[in-house]
């Protein structure tokens, strides 16, 4: 970029990108416990079944400004018939005190597999959203999400 444009851009523009750079490379050196924390996380919901990557689409901003109400939306492909339906949903985080962040439970008459809420983000970290199936399969999207202001940090100094 040139110095022009630089001065040209607004200055909260100036701190997202820079906060986004500091975040993306903070996240490249997450600590192998919270790792581990969310995979046994997400094991648990899985039972038995591969999780496989489709069918789920997490939806949330990749670049949060403030961590205490984040939107968020999980969708996942189903027919939602008797047959064929989503059963669950669940999403875990990585660095957030629970790793358990939300469940829904759904049925064929649940018309569409389509949910939505706020949740709070400790700090920058990967999301996973996971869905069973009526079939037992287990289906998943992950999000790395940078957030600029954190929130429900405990006992960090």
């Amino acid at each position: 970029m040139t110095d022009a444009t630089l001065r040209t851009w607004p200055r909260r523009h100036l701190l997202q990108l820079g906060a986004a750079a500091v975040g993306a490379s903070w996240l490249d050196r997450v600590s192998a416990q919270d790792a581990g924390e969310m995979a046994k996380a997400i094991a648990q919901f899985a039972g038995a079944q591969q999780v496989r990557t489709g069918r789920v689409k997490l939806d949330i901003a990749p670049l949060v400004d403030n961590g205490n109400v984040v939107p968020m939306r999980v969708t996942v492909e189903s027919p939602m018939s008797a047959a064929d339906h989503v059963a669950e949903i669940a999403v875990f985080n990585e660095k957030n005190p629970q790793r358990d962040v939300a469940r829904f439970t759904l049925g064929p008459r649940s018309g569409k597999a389509d949910v939505a809420t706020r949740i709070r983000l400790a700090t920058s970290q990967k999301l996973v959203a996971l869905a069973r199936m009526s079939d037992g399969s287990v289906w998943s999207d992950t999000v790395n999400v940078v957030v600029v202001l954190a929130a429900c940090i405990e006992g960090e100094s």
